[in-house]
């Protein structure tokens, strides 16, 4: 086995631990909190108000879908040292590719105790185990990694808690980064000739619905391929949709 792939161990927490995590803010309190950060658009200051409340240390926000290979496109934001960080997109994409489709979904909110592979080491004082929380945000499936000292156990509820407060969080994030992006990088007809190709509809189809010229719509399509750094009609669409822009 490569030695940098993971066992997983999905198991309940222990009954007894030597101390139990603090909880600087009450369930009700972080919500608002995470409200007013999810409104100014501080996605590292909300991660670590969650991070704070089961009593981790570190937190890694990750797209499951991003790791490939050592690449680090999978981060959406992290405090976890970064050598650790570079060292899990290859464990992460063998982890996702080994996973069946009815196995991820079993995993949506189920805390899981995770081994840090040989060859990552955590800080002093932290646990050789992570946790990861798994959860979808629309179409994108995202996983909450959190790093922990070795006399911490984390408790099941809590982590769920903490599960679903990151994607109602995370949720928040992402509409207002779409805004952003609409606002700022393509335009509403270039966003309604996406929308058609998502829909399968030719040049001439499209340029029928919209009442403009097949040419006025290649150029549009043309133009939603270099804001989005793609270079094909299916690699454009992959984008809409990782980016619920359809």
């Amino acid at each position: 086995m490569d030695s940098l792939q993971m066992e997983i161990a999905i198991r309940p927490a222990p009954v007894s631990a030597i101390r139990t995590a603090a909880r600087p803010l009450s369930k009700s309190q972080l919500i608002h909190k995470l409200g007013d950060l999810a409104a100014r658009g501080d996605l590292d200051r909300g991660l670590a108000a969650l991070t704070d409340y089961v009593g981790a240390n570190n937190y890694l926000l990750a797209r499951c879908d991003g790791a490939i290979d050592n690449n680090l496109d999978f981060v959406v934001c992290s405090n976890w040292p970064f050598d650790m960080v570079r060292k899990l997109g290859k464990v992460m994409s063998e982890l996702n590719a080994r996973s069946n489709e009815m196995e991820k979904c079993l995993s949506i909110m189920q805390p899981a105790f995770l081994s840090l592979p040989s060859g990552i080491e955590p800080s002093h004082g932290l646990s050789r185990e992570y946790c990861a929380v798994t959860f979808n945000v629309g179409r994108a499936r995202f996983s909450l990694m959190l790093l922990f000292p070795q006399d911490i156990i984390l408790s099941q509820e809590n982590l769920r808690d903490v599960g679903l407060l990151t994607a109602y969080f995370a949720s928040f994030s992402q509409e207002r980064e779409t805004r952003n992006d609409r606002d700022f990088e393509l335009t509403e007809r270039e966003l309604e000739c996406l929308f058609w190709i998502a829909e399968g509809k030719t040049s001439d189809e499209i340029a029928v619905i919209l009442g403009i010229s097949r040419n006025t719509i290649n150029n549009y399509i043309t133009s939603v391929m270099r804001k989005t750094a793609t270079k094909t009609r299916s690699e454009a669409i992959a984008y809409a949709v990782r980016n619920n822009l359809v």
